[in-house]
């Protein structure tokens, strides 16, 4: 009975003294390599090895082993890395977006289509910022806060991210359960819709099991069923081809519209898609030790998000236009939500060949259903990365789901039969994501731009520069959206006291992120301005 285990023993002796053979460590690098595998083993990652993709080189072999050899560009290697930039896109796309755009196109027509192609492309840079954390560290977001901050400070930034994740899940799962009731002609409830689309955790389990490039393919499916539904709807209703350019290349911005604009901007970045991004690159195989090989990645990673944002400005643009159309200064444009949208576009363009309110409710469904599970998807990257809890991906999503659903479903109840209350809440949503936004850009930027992190990738001036003036100018707008929304909310001494309260707090840990790690435009304005008196 013992000699085939020896004889077992002795083959894999041989294997190893084979591979060492070929691969000659010194004692040092054995050391280290052997510390390395053991923190792998003890920390949480996003991605196991067996399943991030490979990306096959069609070089010769001499220049993929030099280092600074950045191959040409190749559509094939493209193609490999197409993916996380489409899942990332879904955040633009969210039913919660959708209503921002239904809403400014209602009220301000064609006049917010040059805000909405800015905010998309302030949202782009963010989001490449995202990526080019994952690449050039090999380690996501949620993973550099847990080692850069102290405990307390990581506990508290885990818990902003996942308020915000719940509070845009909310809004999508409700958005879903909106559109399954268009499309059963009102006869599932909303709590209904709620239950069915809480199974996309499910899915999402069963497709993950299938590997990321099949996961990617049915977001492909989705985006592309929104796309196709939102053109249907552009193509019916003949939006004025002269106002949409007006709209796109001449910016206005009324007294009248203000609310709108800020809301235009503030669906754009979603702080749990800033933490998203960041894993999502680490789906390919890539060594950031290789700096050829990060700067072909995130040159591939730039162009992919270009693309599949364009795609996501086009389907915005598609609704906005859609409801400036139709509802621009009508009796319905300040009563229109997302529980009556379809119902308004039925009156307006009902009949034809399919009919408008089914492409909307189907265009709807995609859009809730995708961001529900790349909601899912967040909140695993989000609370492994923060917390370093090594669980089985089921429980994770099951877990992630839940924080989401439990509370969802007592709005579904609640909420079922009142269209104001629903679009109050709304607002109470995006208002709690609002809040949340500093907590995911101001760590991203003090970590890009510092060297001990990023190396050689880390950002230089001009592009620290800017992403901190689109940074505050994002924080400044929801800002504003917060302290207008609490003016009309906030009613009583004691609701104002707890709510004073709060702002010192929130107002001081944002403080705290700025300079805690030494990398802020301010510090750098400081050192420039003491190195010029001396």
């Amino acid at each position: 009975m013992s000699s085939p285990s020896g004889v077992e023993d002795s083959k894999e002796d041989e294997k190893d003294e084979e591979s060492n053979r070929l691969l000659p460590l010194p004692s040092s690098a054995q050391s280290q390599s052997q510390s390395l595998r053991s923190e792998e083993d003890s920390d949480e990652v996003a991605f196991e090895a067996r399943e991030k993709i490979l990306i096959v080189d069609v070089e010769e072999p001499d220049s993929i082993d030099a280092v600074d050899y950045v191959p040409p560009f190749s559509w094939r290697k493209l193609w490999l890395f197409t993916g996380p930039g489409f899942l990332m896109s879904i955040a633009f796309l969210d039913p919660g977006n959708l209503e921002g755009d239904l809403q400014a196109g209602a009220i301000a027509g064609y006049s917010l289509l040059w805000l909405l192609m800015w905010a998309t492309l302030m949202g782009l840079l963010i989001q490449m910022l995202s990526a080019r954390v994952g690449v050039a560290t090999g380690r996501h977001l949620a993973e550099l806060c847990r080692d850069e901050y102290s405990n307390w400070a990581r506990y508290v930034l885990w818990f902003m991210a996942e308020v915000a994740l719940i509070g845009a899940d909310i809004q999508e799962v409700i958005g879903s359960a909106i559109a399954i009731q268009i499309l059963s002609n009102g006869i599932l409830p909303l709590w209904a819709g709620v239950l069915i689309t809480a199974s996309d955790c499910f899915m999402f389990l069963f497709l993950e099991n299938y590997g990321v490039r099949k996961l990617e393919g049915v977001f492909a499916v989705l985006i592309a069923t929104m796309a196709l539904s939102f053109a249907w709807m552009f193509g019916d209703t003949k939006p004025s081809g002269k106002e949409l350019l007006k709209g796109i290349l001449i910016p206005r911005l009324g007294s009248k519209t203000i609310r709108q604009a800020v809301g235009v901007v503030g669906c754009v970045i979603m702080p749990h898609n800033v933490f998203l991004h960041s894993a999502l690159v680490l789906s390919r195989k890539i060594d950031p030790q290789k700096k050829a090989r990060v700067q072909e990645a995130l040159t591939y990673y730039s162009i992919e998000s270009s693309v599949a944002l364009f795609v996501t400005f086009m389907i915005n643009l598609f609704v906005t236009t859609v409801f400036a159309k139709g509802f621009y200064g009508t009796p319905q444009a300040n009563s229109i939500g997302l529980v009556n949208a379809g119902q308004y576009l039925e009156e307006k363009y009902g009949g034809g060949l399919f009919p408008i309110l089914y492409i909307w409710g189907i265009g709807l469904l995609a859009a809730g259903q995708s961001s529900t599970i790349t909601g899912t998807y967040a909140g695993q990257f989000i609370m492994g990365g923060f917390l370093n809890l090594r669980l089985k991906k089921w429980m994770r999503a099951l877990i992630t789901r839940g924080f989401a659903i439990i509370p969802t479903i007592i709005v579904a109840i609640i909420f079922n039969t009142s269209e104001a209350s629903l679009d109050i809440l709304n607002e109470w949503l995006n208002v709690l994501q609002s809040m949340q936004i500093p907590f995911a850009l101001i760590p991203l930027l003090t970590l890009v731009a510092k060297e001990q992190i990023m190396g050689v990738f880390k950002i230089g001036p001009v592009l620290e520069r800017l992403a901190w003036t689109v940074a505050v100018l994002v924080i400044l707008i929801n800002g504003y959206l917060l302290i207008d929304f609490l003016k009309s909310e906030v009613k009583g001494l004691l609701f104002g006291f707890l709510i004073g309260s709060g702002a010192v707090a929130y107002v001081s840990f944002i403080i705290y992120l700025v300079f805690r790690c030494g990398t802020s435009p301010l510090n750098g304005l400081s050192l420039e301005l003491s190195e010029r008196i001396t």
